[in-house]
């Protein structure tokens, strides 16, 4: 229920505050004036009329106002971008990912007709409740339902107009859509909470997501010992180098920017491990790369090794100063992951599946594998967290908790111990 409270002010004026809770926080509007307490208490009636949420149309200090003549309104791409440009604590990389998806998915896909005029397909757009043709998107207008609208769009992809079959854009993962609609959220949860609020409320907050896991094909690619051990060796016989770091990605777990940045002085060979520091990042120009911290604070981790990846490791430490990179490649620089995956990891991949491998694995998969083979171990769940440099538990169990089946014995016997033995029952003595 909403309240209005009286707070008088030391000019003799009383300014009338109307005060409810909205999604577990305190919402709050004042009236002043002449009018004040009747116009307070007429929209307390509103409030409560609509749930206990901000009226619809109602902008925070400026009572009701039309979308389209909002006094301080801007294009929701501009406001966009302004967004992604005053985010902080993230890389270049990651505002230019945002951006990119912003002008792609907020914007649409550009799409010329044959009288030579463009529009813009599938993209966020405003329809108007009453009826009639669709308005350009800007912060204020934008209603629950066109984002509702927009997720759908994302969800069908936008078939080519004129060629049968053929896709401007395809459909979006569930995955996807999440990701797209939280930034979404991000910019106008913004509008809500400026220090002058553009908007009373953020029309992505009741929308309903598809499932993340709604794909018919699994994700990721787990590779069992034999099917590895074909690929390996395709690998060794077009590059014994190339081979020896596939086999220490697959015995390691690490990414691909965390292995291919190791340098000498990472490895101990007294205690057999390897210290992840750094790892490649991709800059904003998405073309080239640097040297940077790992993924996630947990990712800066210390790696117990096998005497026969140490043995490896000798192998390619062998005149190298402590700052050269361990894997390296034809020309003596360190790896990079279109050179590699091209001229190394596909060549493989394509011997194995002529030599009978029917799966068609990723380099990123042998992360995957190497959790398969480690819980088909029994190794447990944390143990794997810390070793992969996953930040919470959670990640590591959503990924890979559905593989925990060589367990099933053992809680099972469990269970049946416990279930098997009675509880203990007071006695009593009979006279």
């Amino acid at each position: 229920m909403a309240s209005i409270v009286k707070r008088p002010k030391k000019s003799g004026d009383t300014t009338f505050q109307v005060k409810w809770r909205q999604d577990g926080s305190w919402q709050t509007e004042n009236f002043g004036g002449d009018q004040g307490g009747d116009q307070a208490e007429q929209f307390r009636k509103l409030v409560e009329a609509h749930g206990n949420r901000w009226p619809h149309g109602w902008v925070k200090g400026h009572g009701f106002v039309e979308p389209d003549t909002h006094p301080d309104d801007v294009d929701l791409l501009t406001w966009a971008h302004r967004y992604a440009d005053g985010l902080t604590g993230i890389s270049a990389r990651t505002r230019a990912d945002y951006k990119r998806d912003i002008d792609r998915h907020f914007g649409g896909v550009l799409y010329r007709q044959e009288d030579g005029s463009e529009v813009r397909l599938g993209g966020l757009v405003h329809t108007p409740a009453g009826g009639g043709p669709a308005v350009p998107a800007t912060v204020c207008n934008i209603t629950a339902d066109d984002v509702r609208r927009w997720v759908r769009a994302q969800e069908d992809g936008v078939p080519h107009p004129d060629k049968e079959g053929e896709w401007l854009r395809r459909e979006a993962s569930g995955k996807s859509i999440a990701n797209r609609h939280g930034l979404l959220y991000g910019l106008f949860q913004a509008a809500v909470d400026g220090a002058t609020p553009l908007r009373s409320d953020n029309p992505c907050s009741k929308t309903r997501l598809p499932r993340g896991d709604d794909g018919i094909e699994e994700e990721m690619c787990f590779l069992e010992h034999d099917e590895y051990a074909r690929i390996s060796s395709c690998l060794r016989e077009i590059d014994p180098d190339a081979a020896d770091l596939a086999d220490f990605l697959v015995g390691t777990g690490l990414r691909w920017g965390e292995a291919s940045a190791l340098q000498a002085r990472d490895v101990n060979l007294s205690r057999r491990t390897v210290n992840v520091q750094r790892a490649w990042k991709r800059k904003g120009d998405s073309a080239t790369f640097e040297l940077g911290p790992p993924k996630t604070k947990r990712s800066r981790r210390t790696l117990a090794l096998s005497e026969g990846q140490m043995e490896m490791l000798r192998r390619h430490l062998m005149g190298k100063q402590p700052e050269d990179f361990i894997f390296r490649g034809g020309l003596g620089k360190a790896w990079r992951h279109s050179n590699y995956f091209h001229r190394k990891w596909q060549p493989a991949v394509k011997a194995a599946i002529e030599r009978g491998l029917t799966k068609r694995p990723r380099l990123h998969d042998l992360r995957h594998t190497h959790v398969a083979w480690l819980i088909e171990k029994n190794i447990p769940l944390p143990a794997i967290q810390a070793r992969l440099g996953h930040e919470s538990i959670t990640t590591t169990v959503d990924r890979y908790g559905h593989l925990v089946r060589a367990l099933d014995g053992e809680i099972a016997a469990a269970v049946e111990a416990a279930m098997g033995v009675p509880a203990q029952r007071g006695l009593r003595t009979v006279v």
